[in-house]
């Protein structure tokens, strides 16, 4: 009978590191994401504008992460550098052109760890009709059960640079920058069986 018992407590430990081993769906939360991007202005300023995601999916696996991927949409509505005027003209044809290209995607092709719960995400950037390949540079920041939601939850922060000429973007480079800094922070949770968090 004792050993019944043995064979059966290590069969249950067994299926339960397998399930932690296994990779996890989140959806990450638009409430909880910020995905910021700045530029030089003539050598005076370097502004920032917020995008933000309208749908994302990340599948997190912990164990190998090489398994793991991203997947964002992030609608130019919701672009927003706190400027009315700003916004407006980043949304006409010689910037985004939003009336066309509505939506930038990003869709992770690799994931590697890189130690220390840092890792390296390289992703096909969809923007202005334009896909190119771009790197970003992201940390763990939290995995666990979320205090008020009782679900498994998963925070990361990001950051990376792309050259907004390669999307065919290039009104007033070089005085205006070319290069575009990244910062992204975003959070999210395992959905709750039957949709929704």
């Amino acid at each position: 009978m004792r050993t019944f018992r043995y064979v059966l407590l290590a069969g249950l430990l067994g299926a339960a590191l397998s399930a932690q081993a296994a990779p996890v769906t989140y959806k990450l939360d638009p409430g909880h994401t910020m995905v910021l991007f700045s530029w030089n202005h003539f050598g005076y300023s370097n502004p920032v504008a917020d995008i933000g995601i309208s749908d994302a999916t990340l599948v997190f696996d912990d164990q190998n992460p090489a398994n793991s991927s991203v997947e964002v949409t992030m609608p130019l509505s919701k672009l927003d550098t706190h400027v009315p005027a700003l916004d407006k003209h980043l949304k006409e044809p010689d910037f985004f052109n939003a009336d066309k290209y509505p939506t930038i995607t990003f869709k992770s092709t690799s994931v590697k760890s890189l130690g220390d719960n840092k890792y390296e995400v390289v992703g096909d950037l969809n923007a202005h009709g334009v896909t190119k390949p771009v790197t970003l540079d992201v940390t763990l920041n939290k995995a666990g059960v979320h205090p008020m939601l009782k679900v498994q939850a998963i925070g990361f922060d990001a950051s990376g640079t792309l050259k907004r000429s390669d999307f065919g973007m290039g009104a007033y480079v070089p005085m205006v920058s070319d290069d575009i800094k990244l910062t992204i922070t975003t959070e999210g949770a395992v959905p709750h069986a039957g949709g929704g968090k």
